[in-house]
Formats: structure tokens, C-alpha cells, sequence
């Protein structure tokens, strides 16, 4: 049974920093291209950053220099790393392990940005 499950989400004030992990069970995280999404309410799903398994890295504009993924392969967990946080980030947080046709996700988790 494949398990994704985040933790890390909570409330932040504005240029503040929060880190999400993703700890996976039952697949190995570098065969699989990993991806963090968020979805603030009343928005589509919106893909924020991913890694390959060769670890390469993508990030959506929005986040460009303020977030960063990473993987941790004797963890078998991903990370975002989140600086410089804006309200317009407050949204729920997914993981994602995509290979072919296998496609799996997360419970979420809630990030807010407020002060």
C-alpha cells in the first residue's frame, strides 16, 4: 500500500518560513518524479515544484527563488523548503509521485500566511 504523508503546514506571518516534508511508504521516492501542489480555496490545483528522479528540479514562477524541493533518498522523503512567504501562498499543500501510469497523492496539509 502506497502511503504519502505530509507534514509541516501551519500559520506563518508574511516573509516568514515554513519547511514541508513528504514521507512515502511503499514506493521509492528517486524512481519516481515528485511534485508538490497547492490549492487555495476557490483555485485550481497548481503545480509548485517538482524533482525528477535524476533530481532535477522545476519550480513554478510564482515561487521561483523563495521555494526549494529537495529529496532525501535513506528517508525516502521529499521536501519544500518555503522562505519569503506570502499571503497569496496560503493554500493546501499535496504531494505527488508520478511514474507512467502510477500516480499517487497525499493527504495535504494547510499552510496560511497572515499576520
Amino acid at each position: 500500500q502506497v502511503q504519502l504523508v505530509e507534514s509541516g503546514g501551519g500559520l506563518v506571518q508574511p516573509g516568514g518560513s515554513l519547511g514541508l516534508s513528504c514521507a512515502a511508504s511503499g514506493i521509492i521516492v528517486s524512481d519516481y518524479v515528485m511534485r508538490w501542489y497547492r490549492q487555495a480555496p476557490g483555485k485550481q490545483r497548481e503545480l509548485v515544484a517538482s524533482i525528477s528522479s535524476s533530481g532535477t528540479t522545476n519550480n513554478a514562477d510564482s515561487v521561483k527563488g523563495r521555494f526549494t524541493i529537495s529529496r532525501d533518498n535513506a528517508k525516502n522523503t521529499v521536501f519544500l523548503q518555503m522562505n519569503s512567504l506570502k499571503p497569496e501562498d496560503t493554500a493546501v499543500y499535496y504531494c505527488n509521485a508520478f511514474h507512467y501510469f502510477r500516480d499517487y497523492w497525499g493527504q495535504g496539509t494547510q499552510v496560511t500566511v497572515s499576520s
